[in-house]
C-alpha cells in the first residue's frame, strides 16, 4: 500500500468539486483507453452532491463512456428505496441518469424493500460484489465526519474490527437514520486509489488526526489507504488544522 498520502487544498467547496470531477473523468477515460472497465465506489454527503453535479456538467466534453463504468457504494442508509436519505437516489438524480450509465452496472445497496433486515442487506451486497466486482476498485471515494467516521464505520463500533466480511450491517448509528449498510475496512482497502473528499472547518480536526496517524478505532479514516495512492481533496477550511 502507498504510505504517503497526497494532500490537495482547494480554495472553496466549488473549486474542490470541480477538481475532483475533472480528475475522476480523466482517470476513467485513461482506464477505458487501456481496455479496462473501471469500477468506482461512490459516497454521500454535501460535497459529494457538488461533485456529482460537476460530473454531470463536465461529462459531455469528456471521453468517458459511462456505459462502461461499474458503480458501487461504500455505504448506504437502510431505508425505503424512495427515501431522500439514500445516497444512491442522490447520485442518480445528480448525475448517473444524466450521463447514461448502464443500469446493469449500477450496484445499489439493498433498501428495506429488498431484504428483511440490515444484516441480510449486507450479506446480499457482499454476494453482489463477489459476483460482479473486479477484485479491486479503481477509485473509492470517501467523505469523513467530524468524528472521523468513513462510510458507516464509526469510532468505537465493533464493525471496525470485522475482517472476514465484505459488508456489515450497522445499527444504532450516531447519525440518523440508525440502520445502515457499510463496506468493511478490508473491502474499502481493496482499491487502487482512495480519495477523501472533505469540506468545512467542522471536519478539520478529524482530517488532522487522520493524517497524523491516529488509531483507526478513534478516527476510522486513518484505516483506509489505496494500493497505489491515497489523495485527500480538501478545501481551505478542512485543511485549516494541518
Amino acid at each position: 500500500m502507498s504510505t504517503v498520502p497526497r494532500v490537495e487544498v482547494h480554495p472553496d467547496p466549488s473549486a474542490l468539486a470541480t477538481s475532483v470531477a475533472g480528475e475522476l473523468l480523466t482517470r476513467l477515460a485513461d482506464a477505458q483507453a487501456a481496455g479496462g472497465v473501471p469500477q468506482i465506489a461512490l459516497t454521500g454527503g454535501s460535497i459529494a452532491e457538488e461533485i456529482h453535479r460537476e460530473l454531470a456538467r463536465l461529462s459531455p466534453a469528456s471521453e468517458v463512456d459511462w456505459t462502461q463504468v461499474v458503480v458501487w457504494w461504500g455505504d448506504e442508509r437502510f431505508v425505503a428505496p424512495d427515501s431522500p436519505d439514500r445516497n444512491a437516489g442522490q447520485a442518480r438524480e445528480a448525475f448517473l441518469d444524466a450521463v447514461g450509465v448502464d443500469p446493469a452496472k449500477v450496484h445499489e445497496m439493498p433498501s428495506t424493500a429488498d431484504t428483511a433486515d440490515v444484516e441480510a442487506g449486507a450479506a446480499a451486497y457482499a454476494a453482489d460484489l463477489r459476483a460482479h466486482g473486479s477484485g479491486d476498485f479503481d477509485v473509492v471515494m470517501l467523505g469523513i465526519g467530524p468524528d472521523g467516521h468513513i462510510a458507516s464505520l464509526f469510532p468505537g463500533f465493533p464493525q471496525l474490527d470485522v475482517t472476514d466480511r465484505i459488508a456489515v450491517g450497522v445499527t444504532g448509528s450516531p447519525k440518523p437514520p440508525p440502520e445502515r449498510i457499510s463496506l468493511t475496512l478490508p473491502a474499502l482497502n481493496r482499491a487502487r486509489s482512495v480519495w477523501f473528499l472533505v469540506s468545512g472547518d467542522g471536519k478539520a480536526g478529524a482530517v488532522a488526526q487522520a493524517l497524523g496517524g491516529a488509531d483507526l478505532h478513534e478516527i476510522p479514516a486513518a484505516g483506509v489507504t489505496g494500493h497505489d495512492e491515497t489523495i485527500w481533496f480538501l478545501d481551505r477550511d478542512a485543511a485549516s488544522q494541518l
